[in-house]
């Protein structure tokens, strides 16, 4: 069974950079050929994927945040990061880590994190 966890501050400040990491247990971030998303949801408004490292490392991004948006990850804690500068208000929402096939990039995932809330506030 797969599990994963997001941490990071809940309260960031405008301008300043989101950064959250997912912890993975149970399976390998290496392990072929899954991705590793980061999907987020605003208050009232459907799910968001913003990006994702697959497991040889290559990276995506959603073309809309492409520009602000990093994803790394460290294979010797079996954790990716996320990492979202320039952050506004409008950044304020649940971010989720999420597992799916490469091949379904985006659309499918098998394990998702519990989210963690973010607000971007001074």
């Amino acid at each position: 069974q797969v599990q994963l966890q997001e941490s990071g501050p809940g309260l960031v400040k405008p301008s300043q950079m989101l950064s959250l990491t997912c912890t993975v247990s149970g399976g390998s971030i290496t392990t072929s050929y899954y991705a590793w998303s980061w999907i987020r949801q605003p208050p009232g408004k459907g799910l968001e994927w913003m990006g994702a490292i697959a497991y040889d490392g290559s990276t995506y991004y959603s073309p809309s945040l492409k520009s602000r948006t990093s994803i790394s990850r460290d294979t010797s804690k079996n954790q990716f990061s996320l990492q979202l500068s320039s952050v506004t208000p409008e950044d304020t929402a649940v971010y989720y880590c999420a597992r799916g096939p490469l091949e379904s990039l985006g659309d499918e995932y098998d394990y998702w994190g519990q989210g963690t809330q973010v607000t971007v506030s001074s």
